[in-house]
C-alpha cells in the first residue's frame, strides 16, 4: 500500500472538515464513504476529520461566529458520517474517549440545552447515556453505575431546581466513588454555584462542556 504523505493525509481529512462546516450531510456521507473504500482507517476518520470538524465548530460557537442553529445542523451533518462509519467502528476494538450520564434534573422538563449538550459530547467521541428530563438523584446515581460511568452531567434551567441539582452532586460524592466525576450547566447554574455545590466541572454552553468532559477524565 502506498504511504499518504502528511500533506495529503491533512487535504482529505480538511475536506470532510469543511463539508461539515458547510453543514452538508450529503456530501460529509459520500466523502466518508470514499475514504472507507479507499481503505482509510475508520478511526482516523472519525478522529482526524469528524471529531476534529466538531471541535472547530466548538471554537467557532466560543467566538460568536457560530450560533446553536448552525451547531446543530453541523453536528447534523456529522452524524451523516458517522452513520456510515459505524458499521466499521463496530468490528473494531474501537473503544469511546469514555461515558458520561446526562440528565434535567427532577422538577426541570426543559432539554434544548441538555440535547444540545449530549449531542456535541458523542460527537466529540463519548458514549453518552441520556435520561431525558424530569430525572430522579437515585436514577442518575443508578445508571452511572449500570453503565460505569466517568461523569455524570446535570442540567438545570429553573433556579427552583438548583437544589435538586446540589442534592444530586452529593449524592454522588457521597456513593459513586472517587472516579466518578459531576459536570453541571443550565441557565440557572453559574460558575460560583457549582463550586459552592462541589461539583467537579461547570460549563455555561455545550461546546465548553466537551472541553471539561475531557480534562476531567483526563484527571
Amino acid at each position: 500500500m502506498v504511504r499518504k504523505s502528511r500533506l495529503t493525509v491533512f487535504m482529505e481529512a480538511k475536506a470532510i472538515i469543511d463539508a461539515v462546516l458547510d453543514f452538508d450531510q450529503e456530501k460529509t456521507a459520500q466523502l466518508v464513504r470514499a475514504h472507507l473504500d479507499q481503505g482509510e482507517d475508520a478511526f482516523k476518520i472519525l478522529d482526524h476529520a469528524l471529531i476534529a470538524a466538531m471541535d472547530e465548530v466548538g471554537r467557532k460557537f466560543s467566538a460568536g461566529v457560530f450560533f446553536v442553529p448552525e451547531m446543530l445542523m453541523a453536528a447534523e451533518a456529522m452524524h451523516a458520517g458517522l452513520e456510515v462509519l459505524r458499521p466499521h467502528l463496530a468490528r473494531s476494538d474501537i473503544k469511546a474517549k469514555g461515558t458520561i450520564v446526562i440528565g434535567t434534573v427532577k422538577g426541570d422538563i426543559h432539554d434544548i440545552g441538555k440535547n444540545l449538550v449530549a449531542m456535541m459530547l458523542e460527537c466529540a467521541g463519548f458514549s453518552v447515556i441520556d435520561l431525558g428530563v424530569d430525572v430522579s438523584k437515585s436514577k442518575f446515581l443508578a445508571a452511572a453505575k449500570k453503565h460505569q460511568a466517568n461523569i455524570v452531567a446535570l442540567s438545570a434551567l429553573l433556579s427552583t431546581t438548583m437544589a435538586e441539582m446540589e442534592a444530586v452532586v452529593a449524592d454522588v460524592r457521597a456513593k459513586g466513588g472517587s472516579s466518578l466525576k459531576t459536570l453541571v450547566g443550565g441557565a440557572a447554574v453559574t460558575a460560583s454555584f457549582a463550586a459552592e455545590i462541589g461539583a467537579d466541572g461547570y460549563s455555561p454552553d455545550a461546546a465548553g462542556a466537551v472541553a471539561i468532559a475531557r480534562n476531567l477524565i483526563a484527571s
